[in-house]
């Protein structure tokens, strides 16, 4: 068990894999979509891009994730309540896979600087967005937004916001896919924020994941059908952490990382660790998936389901706001599922050029996930934010790795929000 949990590490750290240029952040005036929230004014804070990225393909591979550091110069802190990544314009918005925005707290400023390489960005596959910080940075640096396609403005649920503390700055993580091009790439992001003393209740993302492990299908040969071939090559693409990724996520959802189950469904179990509300949840899978379900307390009298995608489509991927805040207490599991159909590997214009292979969780967009990702609340109306350390939110833990894990694993927490919203569908 304790080696597991040394393995969760490199979990957590590979999560995140969800513009070798300078980003200019520009506060303006009252946002379009809303002019007011508890009638405090809104601004607009606005990134561009003094010039155009260019993908690049890295291993023999076929994607490139590229992280740039962003100054919003926000001098006070706010929250942000709802926000718009573009992928850019003309035949190469389609390269951009999707898109992460990260908080860098004042207190990693000067290490994300270093690693922004002199305004350069630098190479993200599924790392910390500070390459070799650690854990323990990875983990202060929550995410803000995440975008996918499909998936435009983001509002977030009615009384709740994200917290952006005065002088911090913003990791823009960006996976360009390279079958659908290789064209340069002007991405920027809009971030609507209102001021500290708001009445809004501060959120968290937090991601829940499972390792799928697909077989070629019947008929379908070639020498990456072997599993540990198919391993040797996402180490060969995207680096040691991916199979180090694999055994770890296995052996903390309770399988033999060795022999793990194989076919065209996954799932895993998380604990809930501190009491508060869920009030949003959203789907991620690459080409091959078809559904994805989020059940709170799955197997119990008190199962419910927060999110069932039965149809599930790479390019309408949205996050949901749910109409009724959902109170949850430490201990309550929630389970993620996912399905696949490994044959449309062979039918996908974008997928049927390439060697049949073996499908595991992978950083490619020929690779698959399966990631729910869900925002969670504090129970109290009037939870006080640590501006220095604004992770806020509930505490999840694998739902495998018992009692005695270790604190980043079960982390006590603020406690999560409450209310009933009108139900709407974020993005």
């Amino acid at each position: 068990m304790r080696n597991a949990r040394r393995q969760f590490g490199h979990l957590v750290a590979s999560v995140a894999a969800l513009t070798a240029v300078t980003l200019v952040a520009v506060p303006t005036a009252v946002s379009s979509a809303a002019t007011r929230v508890d009638n405090a004014p809104v601004t607009t804070v606005t990134t561009h891009a003094a010039a155009p990225y260019t993908p690049q393909a890295i291993n023999g591979g076929t994607d490139d994730y590229h992280c740039t550091l962003i100054d919003p110069h926000v001098t006070k802190n706010s929250y942000i309540v709802s926000s718009q990544f573009f992928p850019g314009t003309g035949p190469s918005v389609k390269e951009v896979h999707h898109a992460i925005l990260f908080l860098v707290p004042p207190s990693l400023v000067a290490a994300a600087r270093t690693a922004d390489n002199n305004g350069q960005g630098w190479t993200c596959f599924g790392e910390p967005p500070v390459l070799g910080r650690g854990i323990g940075q990875f983990l202060s640096m929550p995410w803000l937004s995440a975008w996918a396609p499909g998936h435009g403005k983001d509002v977030m649920p009615v009384g709740t916001g994200t917290p952006l503390p005065a002088n911090s700055l913003i990791i823009m993580q960006v996976h360009y896919n390279l079958l659908a091009g290789d064209l340069p790439v002007t991405p920027h992001a809009q971030l609507d924020t209102v001021p500290s003393s708001t009445n809004v209740r501060p959120t968290t993302i937090q991601p829940l994941v499972s390792t799928p492990n697909i077989p070629c299908p019947a008929g379908v040969t070639g020498p990456l059908c072997d599993r540990q071939a198919e391993l040797a090559d996402l180490t060969k693409r995207f680096g040691v952490y991916m199979s180090l990724f694999d055994m770890g996520m296995e052996a903390v959802c309770g399988e033999d990382p060795a022999n793990p189950p194989q076919g065209t469904t996954t799932s895993c179990v998380w604990h809930i660790g501190s009491a508060g509300y869920i009030v949003r949840v959203a789907p991620h899978m690459h080409l091959v998936g078809t559904s994805m379900r989020i059940t709170l307390n799955p197997g119990t009298t008190k199962q419910s389901v927060l999110m069932n995608v039965a149809k599930y489509d790479f390019n309408y991927q949205k996050a949901i706001n749910l109409a009724k805040w959902v109170k949850v207490t430490p201990g309550e599991t929630v389970k993620v599922s996912c399905t696949y159909d490994p044959k449309l590997a062979q039918e996908l214009p974008a997928l049927r050029k390439l060697p049949p292979h073996y499908i595991t969780w992978g950083d490619g967009s020929s690779d698959e996930m399966c990631l729910g990702l869900m925002w969670e609340v504090p129970s109290a109306a009037h939870t006080k934010v640590d501006w220095a350390h604004p992770t806020g939110g509930l505490s999840l833990g694998v739902g495998h790795a018992g009692a005695g894990a270790p604190a980043w694993e079960h982390p006590t927490g603020a406690p999560p929000a409450a209310t009933v919203t009108a139900a709407t569908t974020g993005g």
